[in-house]
């Protein structure tokens, strides 16, 4: 029988202890961002520059942590010389990252197999997580645990774990499983103090204290919209692991950390005013999007899924639902005659399913293959989306450039100096700041906040619990408990469709009953 609301919203609290993360500095709100959602509907430059100059601290910020991270690249040189695997393993945002890294791992290796497989990137849900965000499953220390088995891992292996909050209970699984099944020590990588993670999280506390376990924190502080670790925690820890590994492969070329960042601040990314402008548009006049690319394929599809659950926006349709709904966005690679040729050029290898009975087929291989990115696409979005337009935004390698072009709209980068680690972050950081500048252009954000979040997991009720709180406050509302908003929650829940804004909704609830007792 489904609990009813109230039910729900009980279940939730009984937990909550453990999931209320507001005082982690990855959850709080970045004080050079509070006027980010007027900056992108009426000063898209600065809006541009303020982002940027945030992403160039984080590259700082790793440099700092070079020598903890030299103690990685060394135990991961031995594994690699030992003839041991290494296995990057994260969830959501942190499982994209781990497959990008391996994505340019395989990238600078695809000429030679034996040397490709040394390298795999895992996430929770498996690889249909990549494109379907798949948040219910991080709840689970035992999932990363059999995902974990699932991956063949042995005891000649190496787990690096990321996680941006370092709280993740299906990351911090699959490193305590790691720890008994390896002799080598997992490595544990997040983005918040140890201090504040050992004293307000226990399940945190439980793997920061494990002598057999390594940690590296990668602090970055706030995120530049509220608590969107995809934007600069993933940026860190996909830099911080990538550097190491392709220093412990002797692969160094154009590794330069320093020079990354003299190629960043001599980039001109206001470009991307044009192109947020032309995306919004498409957007506000009812059409649609597909993105076409050839080797970015990767790092597209990891900035458009990562707009769902952080903006509520439709995820990427399955041609095998029998009513597939379209997602604003969605891309493909016009040399990939079939699925499985599609996703090959996105993974440089066979895509990984999660068969599991208690999946319910949602990351299945059927499901999996259903998201087609093949030069099929082209003709069933078309059909998909009709009578609406669809408009698409090609991003693609041209000789040594990096090249846009969407409508009236195009730009090229010189991107020949950048070893594909670099270049695909690179892209990361464009796209992050060109859809943070689409969204709030649609006002899916205000100030800061992503008032447009999807409560699909405890962590996240918990931060749209504080969302509304924050609003309620601006307004001078206070009478309303941690309770009081999560029981309104779960009530305008049960009343919503699939693509309104929750936080939203319920704030607006709530301000009417503080008037009402007024």
């Amino acid at each position: 029988m489904k609990l009813s609301s109230r039910e729900q919203a009980d279940a939730f609290l009984k937990v909550a202890h453990k999931f209320k993360l507001g005082v982690l500095p990855t959850e709080q709100r970045h004080p050079k961002t509070r006027d980010l959602a007027r900056e992108t509907r009426e000063d898209l430059q600065t809006a541009i520059e303020t982002i940027k100059q945030i992403d160039i601290g984080v590259i700082k910020d790793v440099m700092d942590k070079l020598p903890e991270l030299k103690k990685l690249q060394a135990v991961m040189r031995d594994t690699l010389d030992e003839g041991g695997r290494i296995f990057f393993y994260g969830c959501g945002a942190t499982g994209r990252l781990s497959l990008s890294i391996e994505y340019a791992w395989r990238f600078v290796h695809q000429n030679n197999p034996d040397m490709a497989n040394k390298v795999f990137g895992f996430m929770t849900g498996g690889d249909v997580a990549l494109v379907y965000a798949m948040e219910s499953f991080e709840d689970f220390p035992a999932i990363g645990a059999r995902h974990l088995h699932d991956m063949g891992f042995t005891e000649n292996d190496l787990l690096v774990s990321c996680t941006e909050g370092g709280e993740t209970p299906s990351v911090i699984g699959a490193t305590e499983e790691a720890a008994k099944v390896s002799k080598r020590k997992p490595y544990y990588l997040y983005s918040n103090p140890d201090d504040l993670l050992i004293k307000h999280v226990e399940r945190s506390r439980r793997v920061l204290e494990n002598p057999d376990i390594e940690k590296i924190c990668l602090y970055v502080g706030p995120m530049a919209i509220s608590g969107s670790t995809r934007l600069q925690s993933t940026t860190a820890l996909q830099l911080g692991v990538g550097y190491a590994l392709m220093c412990a492969a002797g692969e160094t070329d154009g590794l330069d950390l320093s020079q990354f960042i003299g190629f960043l601040q001599n980039t001109d990314f206001g470009f991307l005013e044009d192109f947020a402008i032309e995306e919004s548009d498409v957007y506000e006049r009812g059409d649609y999007m597909l993105y076409e690319t050839d080797i970015y394929g990767m790092t597209i599809l990891t900035d458009t899924t990562e707009r769902a659950p952080t903006f509520s926006l439709q995820n990427f349709e399955n041609r095998n639902d029998e009513t597939p709904r379209p997602a604003l966005a969605y891309i493909y690679m016009p040399d990939a005659k079939t699925p499985e040729q599609g996703w090959d050029k996105i993974l440089l290898r066979q895509p990984f399913s999660t068969d599991w009975p208690e999946t319910l087929g949602l990351a299945n291989t059927e499901r999996l293959m259903g998201f087609d990115f093949s030069v099929n696409a082209l003709q069933h979005r078309t059909d998909l989306v009709a009578p609406a337009k669809l408009e698409r935004f090609i991003i693609t390698r041209d000789g040594g450039d990096m090249t846009f072009k969407l409508g009236p709209a195009s730009h090229s980068i010189d991107v020949s100096g950048l070893p594909p680690l670099l270049e695909q972050l690179f892209l990361k950081l464009l796209l992050n700041i060109h859809s943070a500048l689409v969204m709030g252009r649609l006002k899916r954000i205000e100030s800061n906040i992503m008032t447009w979040v999807k409560p699909s997991n405890n962590k996240l009720i918990d931060r749209a619990i504080r969302y509304i709180e924050a609003l309620l406050e601006n307004d001078g509302i206070t009478e309303f408990s941690y309770e009081d908003i999560c029981y309104q929650l779960f009530e305008e829940r049960e009343k919503m469709g699939p693509a309104d804004p929750i936080v939203l909704l319920t704030y607006e609830v709530l301000k009417k009953r503080h008037k009402k007792s007024a």
